[in-house]
C-alpha cells in the first residue's frame, strides 16, 4: 500500500500506454482516488460467514413498488442475516442481453428504482455491483455522441477495416465481429464483440480509460464491496492476436486493484472469465495484485453430471487438481446463475459420450442446449439452459428425494473452497420458466423467472410446498455453514476418494487448527464403507455430524451414508 502500491500503478501505466501518457492518466487517477477516498472497511477479506445472493433487481416483485425496495424487505422479513451480500446483476438502463447493454453506468433503471434504494441495501448487505466495462449500450450518449462526430469522443470506441484479416479474434459469440454504422462522416464499422447493440470501448484512450475508473470509483462510493468485472478478458484489442487476456488486459486490471486499494481498502475485485482453467486463474496475478477472486466455472457442470450420473470422480479429481490460491485470493463458487449451465469448462474432463448425456437429459427434463458453430459446419453443445433443480430431476422422483438430490448439490457449492454464490431461484426452489422462455424467445429466460411477492410469502408460509421446503433447507445449512472456520474461503482443501458415489474433502484452517470432513453422496444408493480410512483424519477422537447433530464414535466399525446425504464431520469437543 501507500508509496510502493502507487509506484506499481505507475509503472503498469507506462508499460501499456507509454510514459509520458502513462503519466498524465497517473496523475488524473491520484485525484480520483483523492476525490473518492473512503475509509478502510472494518472487515478487509472474506470468511465462512459470506455467502452471496445473486439476483436480478426485480426478480422479487409486487404492484406500485419498486423492485429494488421489494427486494430489501424480503430480504429483511424472511432472509434477515443469514446471507450477508447481496450481487444484483446490472440494474442500470440497458437496451438488451437482460441488463448487459449498459445504456448509462451511472443511473439506477427507473423500472427498479433508484440509489436510494440501493444505498437502503447497503446498509444491511454488502453489495456486488457489475462493472460491464467491456462494451456499452449502441444507445448510450457517448456512443450517440460518437455518431454525432462529438471530437471528445471520436477515441472511445475501435473501428477497423472489414477487409483486414480480423481471423485470429477469438469470438465468444457467432454475431459479427464488427458492426456497420452511421457516423456524422459516412459510414464505418465498429468493433462488437458480443453483439451489434454492445459497442466495444477503446482502452487506448486517455478519457475513456479515466471515465472508467471513475465509474468504479462511483459504484463503490454508491456502496459496492464487490466489484464483478464483466467479460473482462476481451478488455484490450490487437489484430493479429486473440484479442483476449493480453498483458494489457491484465495490467489494465491490476490498475484497477492498485486504485481501489488506495482509494477504498477492503473493496474485492471478481473477474468474470468463462474460459479453461488456466487462463481464469491468471487473473489472480501474483496472489496480491490482479482480482481478489475468479469465478469458478467448471463447478456446476461438474456437480450436475455426478448427481445425473451418481460417480462424483471427474469432480473429484478436478477438485484434486486445484493448485493453493494465495491468503489474498479465492474462487467464486456458484451451481446456478441468471445463464445457462456452461459447458466449455469441462472440456478436456468429460468425454463427448458424458456431454451428450448430460445434455439427453437437460431435454428430457424440459431445458433447451444452446450450440455454438465450430467453423467447419458443425455444431457443439455450449450451453445448458435449465433450472437447476429440475436439471437435477430424474424420472419418478418423490418429491422427498428430489428435495435431498438438491439440497446435497448445494452442501457441496458450500463445502469447496471458496464464497459460495447463491442463485435466487436455487433459494427460491423455483423451476423451469417455460412462460418466460415463451414470452422473449430465449433460452436463458427458463431460469430467470420474476416472482410475485404476495404469492410467493404464500408458497413460503406452506411447509409441505416445494419453495417452502428448498428455502428453509438451504437457509439452515447456510447458517451452519457460517459457524465453521474450517469452511473459511483460505481453508486448506483436500480430496479424499472414499467411493466414487461420494464427494469428500477435507478442509483445514491452520490459522485456529479448525477441521471438518465433508461427505456428500451424489448417489440414490446407501452407502458404507470402514471408520478405518477416516481415523487418520478424525484421529481416533469421537466426532459429530454438523449437519444432522447426531454423534459417532470412532470405535464404530462402519460409516453409513443415506442417499443423498450430506455431512459435515467434525471432533465432537
Amino acid at each position: 500500500m501507500g508509496h510502493e502500491n502507487m509506484d506499481v500503478l505507475r509503472d503498469n501505466l507506462s508499460a501499456v500506454y507509454g510514459e509520458g501518457k502513462g503519466q498524465r492518466i497517473y496523475k488524473d487517477i491520484q485525484d480520483i482516488i483523492d476525490q473518492y477516498a473512503q475509509p478502510p472497511r472494518s472487515k478487509r477479506w472474506v470468511d465462512q460467514k459470506d455467502v452471496m445472493l445473486i439476483t436480478y433487481g426485480d426478480s422479487i416483485r409486487k404492484q406500485g413498488q419498486a423492485p429494488l425496495h421489494i427486494l430489501k424487505v424480503f430480504l429483511n422479513e424472511h432472509v434477515g442475516d443469514t446471507i450477508g451480500s447481496v450481487h444484483i446483476l446490472p440494474f442500470y438502463p440497458y437496451t438488451s442481453d437482460d441488463g448487459f447493454s449498459v445504456q448509462d453506468y451511472l443511473k439506477v433503471d427507473p423500472a427498479l428504482g433508484d440509489w436510494a434504494h440501493v444505498h437502503a441495501l447497503a446498509v444491511d448487505y454488502d453489495l456486488m455491483f457489475d462493472a460491464v466495462i467491456n462494451h456499452i449500450s449502441s444507445r448510450s450518449d457517448w456512443f450517440l455522441n460518437y455518431l454525432k462526430g462529438a471530437p471528445e469522443y471520436q477515441d472511445y470506441f475501435i473501428e477497423s477495416d472489414p477487409s483486414m484479416d480480423h481471423s485470429s479474434i477469438v469470438r465468444p459469440r457467432a454475431s459479427p465481429l464488427l458492426t456497420e454504422v452511421a457516423h456524422a462522416e459516412g459510414e464505418k464499422y465498429v468493433w462488437t464483440t458480443f453483439s451489434a447493440d454492445q459497442i466495444d470501448l477503446n482502452y487506448e484512450s486517455e478519457a475513456l480509460v479515466l471515465n472508467v475508473l471513475e465509474v468504479l470509483a462511483e459504484y463503490v462510493r454508491h456502496g459496492a464491496r464487490y466489484l464483478r468485472l464483466d467479460a473482462i478478458g476481451f478488455l484490450w484489442k490487437q489484430l493479429d492476436t486473440m484479442s483476449i487476456h493480453l498483458e494489457e488486459t491484465h495490467r489494465l486490471v491490476q490498475v484497477m486493484r492498485g486504485m481501489l486499494d488506495e482509494m477504498a481498502p477492503g473493496t474485492i475485485i471478481i473477474t468474470e472469465t468463462n474460459v479453461p482453467h488456466k487462463d481464469n486463474i491468471s487473473y489472480f496475478g501474483d496472489g496480491t495484485n490482479e482480482a481478489h477472486m475468479v469465478y469458478q466455472f467448471p463447478l456446476p457442470p461438474l456437480t450436475l453430471h455426478a448427481f445425473q450420473s451418481g460417480n462424483a470422480a471427474h469432480l473429484s479429481n478436478w477438485a484434486d487438481s486445484l493448485e493453493p490460491t494465495s491468503v489474498e485470493t479465492s474462487f467464486f463458487n456458484f451451481l446456478a446463475s441468471h445463464d445457462g449451465v456452461g459447458l466449455r469448462p469441462v472440456e478436456g474432463i468429460l468425454n463427448d459420450a458424458e456431454v451428450q448425456g448430460m445434455v439427453d437429459r437437460v431435454k428430457e427434463n424440459g431445458g433447451y442446449v444452446s450450440y455454438k458453430d465450430n467453423g467447419d459446419g458443425t455444431q457443439s453443445p455450449y450451453e445448458l439452459n435449465i433450472n437447476y433443480f429440475s436439471a437435477l430431476k430424474q424420472p419418478d422422483d418423490s418429491s422427498a428425494q428430489a428435495v435431498a438430490r438438491f439440497i446435497a448439490a448445494q452442501t457441496i457449492l458450500l463445502s469447496v473452497k471458496g464464497v459460495p454464490g447463491v442463485y435466487i431461484h436455487s433459494l427460491l426452489g423455483s423451476q423451469n420458466d417455460q412462460e418466460g422462455v415463451d414470452q422473449t424467445g430465449r433460452y436463458r429466460s427458463i431460469n430467470r423467472e420474476k416472482l410475485d411477492l404476495e404469492a410467493l410469502e404464500k408458497e413460503l408460509e406452506d411447509a409441505d410446498s416445494l419453495r417452502s421446503r428448498i428455502f428453509n433447507n438451504l437457509l439452515e445449512r447456510i447458517e451452519k455453514r457460517k459457524g465453521e472456520k474450517a469452511l473459511h474461503p483460505n481453508a486448506d482443501q483436500e480430496v479424499l476418494f472414499l467411493d466414487d458415489r461420494l464427494f469428500a474433502v477435507a478442509r483445514t484452517y491452520r490459522e485456529t487448527g479448525d477441521e471438518l470432513l465433508a461427505l456428500i453422496n451424489v448417489s440414490g444408493d446407501h452407502i458404507e464403507f470402514s471408520m478405518d480410512t477416516l481415523k487418520r483424519k478424525l484421529e481416533g477422537r469421537p466426532f459429530k455430524d454438523v449437519i444432522s447433530g447426531t454423534a459417532h464414535s470412532s470405535e464404530s466399525a462402519v460409516l453409513k451414508v443415506e442417499p443423498y446425504q450430506a455431512m459435515w464431520l467434525k471432533g465432537d469437543e
